[in-house]
């Protein structure tokens, strides 16, 4: 899947990820390939990405997610 970490200041990340694992609002949830369409608040936490080249950790304050089409586009404060 396609991931971008978003920030008000940067892209904190953009590549590839077979998982994506988010602090959701109401709890944890991870995202995997083909995962239906999905928009959803996120809460302080990790973000954990599993890459080709090993898990990656972006720890958050809150922000959104929306995943769509095998692209998952990350919002953080």
């Amino acid at each position: 899947m396609k991931v971008e970490i978003i920030s008000p200041d940067s892209v904190v990340y953009s590549g590839e990820a077979s998982l994506v694992s988010l602090p959701g609002a109401k709890g944890a949830f991870e995202i995997l390939q083909n995962h239906a369409a999905i928009i959803s608040s996120l809460s302080q936490g990790k973000i954990k990405l599993q890459t080709k080249d090993g898990d990656k950790f972006f720890d958050i304050s809150g922000g959104m997610v929306e995943c769509n089409k095998n692209k998952v586009n990350i919002l953080v404060n």
